[in-house]
C-alpha cells in the first residue's frame, strides 16, 4: 500500500492571530508547512512549533521570494500577511503599500514563475462600505483591493487560480490584537469605566475555529480543481449584533455588569454602521459556533 505524500502549504502571516491558528490546524491534519516570516519577528506566538515547520525570513526582495517559492513548490499558498490600520497617518503609507500591495504582488509573481497555481488570499469586508461593489472604508481596505487588481493580471495570463476570503471581525482565545473583547476583558477585570461610541453600529463576528475552517475548505476547493479564475467569498456570521447588544451579551456570559459610558466618544470617520451583506457564501461552509458559545470558549481558555 503506497503512502500518500503530505500536502505542502506555504503560509504568509503565520505569526498573526488567524495565521497561528491556521498553522496549528494544518499541522494537526498532516500538512507539510513552510512559513515566510519577517526577520525581526521570527515565529513569535508559534515559536513552540519551530521543530514542525520550515520558516524563511524574507529580506524584502522579489529575487529571494522567487527562489524560496521555486525551492518549496507548495501545493497551496495561504496569504494572510498584511498591515492592518483602522486609520492611517502619512507616515504609515509606505509600509501599508509595502505590506499589502508590494509583498503580495511579489508573491504572485513568484508563484506563477514557479508553476504554483493555487492561492487562498485574505480580503476584507471593509472593501464594501455601505454595501458598495467597491467603496473602501479606509486606506487599509483600499490596499487590499489594490492587490486584488494586481492579481487579475496573473489570473488572466497564467494558470493561477485564487480564492479571496473576505473576513469580517474575528475573535477567539488568546487574541493579542487590541480588539473589542480585549477592552471588555480589561473592563471586566478592573472595573474602570470605558467610554464608547453611542453603540448603534452592527458588528459581524466570526469565531476563530470557523475562520480556520473556511481557509481549509477554500484550499480543498482549489485542490479539487473546482475553481475557475478568481472566486471571492464573504466569511460572515450572517447575524450581526449592535455594539450595545454585544457588550450586554458579553457581560451576561462573564456574569458582570460592565461600566460602559455610551456616547463617551464619537463614531470613527466612515464608521461601518451596517456590515456588507451582499457577498457570496463559501460553498460547503457555514459558521458552527454562535456568539454566546464563542465568548464562553474564549473566557474559559483565558481562565485556564
Amino acid at each position: 500500500m503506497s503512502v500518500q505524500p503530505k500536502r505542502k502549504a506555504l503560509l504568509t502571516g503565520a505569526t498573526g492571530f488567524i495565521g497561528g491558528h491556521l498553522t496549528r490546524e494544518l499541522l494537526r491534519t498532516g500538512w507539510e508547512l513552510h512559513l515566510i516570516v519577517l526577520p525581526e519577528m521570527g515565529l513569535g506566538t508559534i515559536e513552540d512549533l519551530h521543530a514542525e515547520v520550515q520558516s524563511y525570513p524574507h529580506d524584502g526582495t522579489t529575487e529571494q521570494l522567487l527562489d524560496l517559492v521555486d525551492q518549496i513548490k507548495p501545493d497551496v499558498v495561504f496569504h494572510l500577511a498584511s498591515l492592518f490600520l483602522a486609520q492611517h497617518t502619512p507616515a504609515d503609507i509606505e509600509q501599508l503599500i509595502k505590506s499589502n500591495v508590494l509583498f503580495a504582488t511579489q508573491l504572485a509573481e513568484a508563484m506563477t514563475r514557479s508553476g504554483c497555481w493555487r492561492l487562498v488570499n485574505t480580503g476584507t469586508s471593509w472593501e464594501h462600505f455601505e454595501n458598495g461593489a467597491y467603496n473602501p472604508v479606509n486606506l487599509y481596505a483600499a490596499s487590499k483591493q489594490a492587490f486584488e487588481v494586481m492579481l487579475e493580471y496573473y489570473l488572466a495570463t497564467t494558470s493561477l487560480k485564487a480564492i479571496t476570503l473576505k473576513l469580517f471581525d474575528t475573535y477567539g482565545p488568546n487574541d493579542p490584537r487590541p480588539k473589542l473583547f480585549t477592552l471588555l476583558q480589561k473592563v471586566a477585570a478592573e472595573g474602570d469605566p470605558l467610554g464608547m461610541s453611542p453603540g448603534a453600529q452592527l458588528i459581524d463576528l466570526v469565531y476563530i475555529d470557523d475562520i480556520v475552517r473556511a481557509f481549509v475548505i477554500a484550499a480543498e476547493r482549489l485542490l479539487g480543481n473546482e475553481v475557475t479564475g478568481h472566486e471571492r467569498y464573504a466569511v460572515s456570521s450572517g447575524n450581526p449584533l449592535s455594539l450595545r447588544d454585544l457588550v450586554e451579551l458579553y457581560g451576561r456570559v462573564v456574569g458582570k455588569n460592565l461600566p460602559i459610558h455610551w456616547g463617551g466618544r464619537p463614531y470613527r470617520p466612515r464608521e461601518v454602521m451596517v456590515p456588507w451583506n451582499s457577498g457570496d457564501p463559501l460553498p460547503g461552509w457555514q459558521p458552527l459556533i454562535g456568539l454566546e458559545e464563542g465568548i464562553g470558549r474564549m473566557e474559559q481558555v483565558g481562565k485556564g
